[in-house]
């Protein structure tokens, strides 16, 4: 945490180093150049071994000179691959970052940082968190990211892989207890019932988190959400008895709705005249039949209903 606020400190002081490109040469020339420089250094030297006097003297002094210049043009030879760029960094300070992939030549007395540019799956531990109902539960979520800045990702945090593990596991916290695991009913959004809204919150939460260290978060999402195993029978009883009381509302509102239907059919149809105790009847009779979770036994009724 101290790391990220101390990336968020110099992030809002506008110190943050942003990339820029670094000047190089073409690199096949350059190499070229430094094996004709080595040849020409070597050459020199067994010239300068025939001659003695002054005239070696001179000769090795220039025999020198030159493989040293051949060394330096070699020295400064990067190669740069594709899905990795180059930080050059000259005397301690930021001289800008190579992309174009291929042979390069900077400054031989420059430090080339390798940063991989490719994008990367991370997943976070399994965490533990209390929902904002106070249950506790298990999650953990994937992210998708890439160094979109390198010299943000080199020069405002220690280990950029550790950093956005950090805050992703900060993310996922802080996402996690500030929702239910599940609405009951209530409309309101949940871990569960808005899974899409969920994760589109925690890549905004994440993407504010990383941007200091110059990481594009490009898709997160939830591969574990239930509760804890102490509490996770009890809230499958509950959420069974919701579902059988939700079942045995919409039984009841059906079997209204067909009773209902029976008695305007029969009223309008003139079928039969009932009075206010045989409607009571009836709507007894149908609602056990329709309600009940066992077949009814039919009982022929032989004499009047008085």
């Amino acid at each position: 945490m101290a790391q990220d606020l101390d990336a968020e400190s110099i992030w809002r002081s506008g110190q943050q180093v942003t990339e820029v490109p670094a000047r190089f040469l073409h690199g096949l020339r350059m190499l070229v150049l430094g094996i004709v420089a080595v040849l020409a250094g070597t050459a020199l030297a067994v010239v300068a071994a025939r001659y003695s006097g002054a005239a070696a003297l001179g000769l090795f002094l220039l025999c020198t000179l030159v493989l040293l210049a051949g060394v330096l043009v070699l020295r400064g030879l990067t190669a740069v691959v594709p899905g990795q760029a180059r930080v050059v960094q000259l005397f301690g300070g930021y001289r800008g970052t190579i992309r174009e992939p291929g042979l390069r030549w900077v400054n031989p007395f420059a430090v080339r940082i390798a940063v991989s540019t490719r994008i990367r799956n991370q997943e976070s531990a399994q965490l533990k968190v209390n929902d904002a109902d106070g249950n506790p539960i298990e999650i953990a979520a994937v992210v998708v990211w890439r160094i979109r800045d390198t010299a943000s990702a080199t020069y405002s945090v220690d280990d950029v892989t550790k950093f956005v593990t950090i805050q992703t596991e900060t993310a996922v916290r802080h996402i996690a207890s500030s929702y239910p695991y599940d609405s009951r009913g209530s409309g309101a959004m949940s871990l569960r019932d808005n899974a899409d809204e969920i994760t589109e919150r925690l890549s905004g939460e994440l993407t504010a988190r990383v941007r200091p260290a110059g990481v594009q978060i490009i898709e997160t999402r939830l591969t574990r959400l239930s509760y804890a195993p102490e509490i996770a029978q009890a809230m499958l009883r509950q959420q069974q008895a919701n579902a059988v009381v939700g079942a045995r509302q919409r039984i009841v509102e059906g079997a209204v709705g067909m009773v209902r239907l029976a008695l305007q059919r029969l009223a309008d149809e003139d079928v039969v005249d009932l009075d206010e105790e045989r409607k009571a009847a009836m709507v007894s009779n149908l609602l056990v039949v329709l309600c009940s979770e066992q077949a009814t036994q039919q009982v022929v009724n032989a004499g009047s209903l008085y």
